[in-house]
């Protein structure tokens, strides 16, 4: 495939964060969804101890711009989403094998707030109270959290009425980013990510959703590593994968 001037930037960007004294490893390229950064992080050493012959490289960001990183012709060897929708547009446009597609996780989305909860909200229909002058949310058409938030606030008739309220984050760490720093009243995040918060935000309401919040994985069909990834989606699937997961608060699938 023909890369562009972008996807040329991207190789560059990823080779240089590559790290030192593993020269003579086969390099492994995976992109997660950044909700995963916390579990991911913690599988690259464990994968690497079981095969100190692959260099795992993490590139996390939303599913969107991971999808669009590879449809432009960025390498990739294994993608991990936070939801189908972009697994399936991967799959639609022969970026991965629809057979190749397992889902590995399972996760929650939540209404938090920071830690002194400045406009007393404590459930979706708090947020058209005047306190509430800023909610944080994923935008929808590239990040999936957001998208999940979308779907229940407009199956709750609430979107267009609070849209003049929302503060848009380029990924869900992004708007968790937001919670810490007090920058918002509340925002909507996995249940993950606002467990990795800790004191500094609170869950107040699980957000009811029509569909589960899933996470699928595959290894990319350009892949320069075909069996190295298989075994890292292996090594996801398997038990050593679904205890560092669950460590994380992730559920099963």
């Amino acid at each position: 495939m023909k890369r562009t001037a972008l996807a040329t930037l991207l190789v560059a960007l990823v080779l240089w964060t590559s790290a030192p004294g593993t020269a003579q490893a086969r390099e492994l390229i995976v992109s997660a969804a950044a909700s995963l950064t916390d579990a991911f992080s913690d599988m690259e050493p464990a994968f690497e101890k079981a095969h100190p012959e692959v260099d795992v490289i993490m590139n996390f960001a939303s599913s969107g711009a991971l999808y669009r990183q590879i449809e432009q012709g960025a390498p990739a060897d294994v993608y991990a989403s936070a939801n189908p929708k972009w697994m399936n547009k991967a799959v639609q446009n022969r970026f991965v094998a629809e057979d190749d597609v397992a889902v590995f996780a399972r996760n929650a989305l939540v209404l938090a707030v920071p830690s002194d909860n400045p406009a007393s909200v404590s459930s979706l229909d708090d947020l058209t109270k005047r306190s509430v002058k800023s909610i944080g949310i994923g935008t929808p058409e590239t990040v999936p959290a957001g998208q999940y938030a979308k779907g229940a606030l407009v199956g709750a008739d609430l979107y267009d009425h609070l849209s003049p309220k929302m503060i848009f984050g380029e990924s869900v760490r992004q708007v968790l980013d937001y919670l810490v720093r007090g920058e918002i009243d509340c925002g909507f995040v996995y249940r993950t990510d606002a467990v990795k918060a800790g004191k500094d935000v609170s869950i107040v309401a699980e957000v009811p959703l029509e569909n589960p919040v899933t996470y699928p994985v595959a290894v990319v069909l350009d892949s320069a590593s075909d069996e190295a990834a298989r075994k890292f989606v292996a090594f996801v699937l398997g038990g050593e994968g679904r205890a560092l997961l669950e460590a994380r608060g992730f559920k099963a699938p």
